[in-house]
């Protein structure tokens, strides 16, 4: 072999070792001790960065925790659910507190593709972010659904679908109310609401009677009906404007409120 090349070889090959052993000093010399318990809640977390808590994935809620100690709430992961915090308080050593109850995410939007016409056919990007873009999107009622599938892309746990009739389903079993969808629907026609919720308003709307007639066949028209005293003596549901609000979702006389609804505006859930 020509001298010259062996010389290079071996002179390279110092400069790698020279190198490395520069970089295992480095490495240990500036290295950042991670609290053990962090790494433990790491291991724990379902591991979606789904941002829930408020925090920057799943390592950012776990650090957060770490370091504020007992001043931290340990019951913000939804994925996660009351299994999760206990087996945090677990490592943390403090009490895990009472769960609170389950959520889950509901569409407040049953204008289909039958039952809230279009008022143009819109061809471009598939996300509803973008449609909205384009003079407020395809949907002639403002408030609707556009049927894009934003929400079910954006779900990280496939806790959703898109029906052939353009509307979302959600999974119940698989939603952990992350907030995700809610986060990514334009219209904001997704909310969570507590699984003992039996009834919910499919409706947004804050448009008046003749307005909604147009655009939708079972948008709320504002009517109050379902709020008099014959109909919901308990006062379970009030008027935020031209939308009805329940204000009692235990309410035993909200089925009188989703029979007497004119327009099948109220959303039984299975």
């Amino acid at each position: 072999m020509d001298l010259m090349i062996l010389s290079s070889i071996i002179s390279i090959g110092g400069l790698g070792l020279l190198f490395g052993a520069g970089l295992a000093y480095a490495s240990r010399k500036f290295a950042v001790e991670v609290d053990p318990k962090i790494e433990e809640i790491m291991d724990i977390l379902p591991g979606a960065n789904c941002g829930a808590c408020g925090y920057p994935g799943c390592s950012g809620y776990a650090e957060a925790i770490v370091k504020s100690g007992a001043d931290m709430d340990i019951s913000m992961c939804s994925p996660g659910g009351a299994e999760v915090t206990q087996k945090i308080a677990g490592i943390m050593g403090v009490e895990a507190g009472e769960a609170a109850e389950k959520m889950v995410a509901a569409i407040r939007c049953q204008g289909d593709d039958e039952k809230a016409p279009s008022r143009f056919n819109y061809q471009g990007v598939a996300d509803c972010t973008s449609a909205q873009l384009i003079m407020g999107g395809g949907k002639a009622c403002e408030y609707g659904c556009l049927g894009l599938g934003t929400c079910v892309e954006s779900c990280p746990f496939d806790a959703m679908y898109m029906a052939d009739n353009g509307l979302p389903v959600v999974i119940e079993e698989k939603c952990t109310a992350c907030g995700v969808c809610v986060a990514a629907c334009p219209r904001n026609i997704i909310e969570l609401i507590p699984v003992s919720q039996k009834i919910f308003v499919g409706c947004v709307s804050q448009d008046k009677a003749k307005a909604v007639k147009k655009v939708c066949k079972v948008g709320c028209i504002g009517c109050s009906l379902c709020s008099k005293p014959k109909v919901t003596p308990s006062g379970s549901i009030e008027m935020d404007g031209n939308l009805p609000k329940i204000v009692d979702r235990k309410a035993e006389d909200l089925e009188m409120a989703v029979e007497k609804c004119p327009t099948n505006s109220f959303v039984v859930r299975k």
